[in-house]
């Protein structure tokens, strides 16, 4: 229970990392709030959430959208009194180099994976100030410290996380608040299957390419969940403005 009596926002809940970081807060007993594009799936995840008899509460929401963001907060607030933990974990990926990318991708990769990352800390810090302490977490990507091919937007976005946390870890350590970044490496989640899709190639291929790295295999979404409740927890209590690769050594060399 080493986040009894917390209670933690996390966007992008509904599948994937976030919802293996919900379902495991909840069950070192903290409070949960998710939000998602996806109604049914963040209703399902509720459902796991309370028939495991913890407290959850699920708000359809796009983390690009300041309106939205704020409400979430707001919302969590109301219900919960207060928010301890942020996991913004929500993000999109497109296959694209800088030649080939609309502008439209663009937009869209920076405005969910960056923007949201800064609206959502945004509208949470002042009553994480209020209460003299908090964690944020920011999930970047192992393509946020190194360039990865044919996904600039995406590398483009991830590595703004990495900087706007170290920022944001100066600005707000003063007030109590720990910020940190996760950058995993490939995940067996949706985005990883969607990379696959968008660059043609048969999921065995791909997961033998995504395999190269020392650990010879991709991760799970419970192991990245594990390294956001080091985070979230007094474990890491004298960590701010670090980045936490979890990506089996794929950025080592």
């Amino acid at each position: 229970m080493r986040l009894a009596d917390k209670v933690a926002l996390i966007t992008g809940g509904t599948s994937g990392i976030g919802e293996a970081t919900a379902l495991l807060f909840s069950k070192e007993g903290a409070r949960i709030a998710i939000t998602g594009r996806n109604e049914s799936r963040g209703q399902e995840v509720a459902k796991k959430i309370k028939e495991a008899r913890g407290e959850v509460i699920f708000m359809k929401a796009d983390v690009s959208n300041s309106a939205e963001c704020r409400q979430t907060v707001d919302k969590t607030l109301q219900t919960f009194g207060r928010i301890d933990i942020l996991f913004n974990n929500a993000g999109v990926y497109f296959h694209n180099t800088v030649v080939d990318c609309p502008e439209e991708e663009w937009d869209l990769t920076l405005d969910i994976n960056l923007k949201g990352t800064y609206l959502m800390s945004k509208f949470a810090l002042p009553a994480m100030i209020a209460q003299g302490s908090g964690v944020i977490i920011n999930n970047s990507s192992g393509w946020g410290l190194v360039g990865g091919n044919e996904a600039a937007s995406y590398c483009a976005s991830k590595g703004g996380v990495v900087l706007l946390t170290k920022a944001m870890a100066i600005d707000h350590g003063a007030q109590g608040i720990r910020i940190n970044c996760i950058c995993p490496g490939d995940v067996d989640t949706p985005m990883l299957t969607e990379d696959a899709r968008q660059r043609g190639q048969p999921w065995k291929e791909y997961l033998v390419n995504a395999s190269d790295r020392p650990l010879g295999r991709i991760g799970k979404p419970d192991e990245i969940a594990n390294a956001a409740l080091f985070l979230a927890s007094e474990d890491s209590s004298f960590m701010t403005g670090a980045i936490l690769a979890v990506d089996g050594g794929g950025t080592a060399d």
